[in-house]
């Protein structure tokens, strides 16, 4: 009788392990949490990767309009994007990965941000250019305007400001 006890405790906590490891695999978000109606468009550079199964995610430093320069928050830290795009698998198939895109990477990419604020979006339909190894596009350029760039995924080349047709893949797919 104790056997079977014992038995049935570890079974119930091996099934809720494993439900603990499920869970996440199935929170995933809708794209209510981004603008839609709007884009911005970035050339930065990356600090990091999440390669996360339902997003990839690439954070990153924004450079300013010199391309010189990382820009600053008041306390002169550098500011930190993220841009979030498909799972890392297929990212994957597009070039990007941790390997493809290690830290000091200039890259650009049109994001649709986030509502609440804060500093992140979604890639969406952007296009995603990596620029040539350790350099910058020219003044208030991106990295599609070099012609050695390497173009990741398909996408278009965004451009900044409001959408006449909001973009929404919840509704379209």
């Amino acid at each position: 009788m104790m056997n079977t006890k014992k038995a049935l405790i570890g079974g119930a906590a091996a099934v809720g392990i494993l439900a603990a490891g499920v869970v996440p695999g199935l929170a995933h978000h809708s794209f209510a949490m981004f603008d839609g109606s709007q884009v911005k468009v970035f050339t930065g550079v990356v600090t990091r990767i999440n390669p996360d199964a339902n997003h990839l995610q690439i954070f990153f430093a924004p450079l300013d309009e010199a391309r010189q320069a990382v820009l600053r928050n008041d306390n002169g830290e550098p500011q930190i994007w993220a841009v979030e795009m498909n799972g890392a698998a297929q990212a994957a198939q597009d070039g990007i990965s941790v390997n493809g895109f290690p830290p000091g990477t200039i890259f650009s990419v049109g994001l649709h941000p986030l509502r609440n604020g804060q500093p992140g979006g979604d890639r969406g339909e952007s296009a995603l250019y990596k620029c040539p190894e350790n350099t910058p596009p020219a003044a208030g350029e991106h990295c599609w305007d070099l012609p050695e760039s390497t173009s990741h995924g398909d996408g278009e080349i965004p451009v900044e400001g409001e959408l006449e047709e909001e973009y929404n893949p919840d509704q379209n797919g």
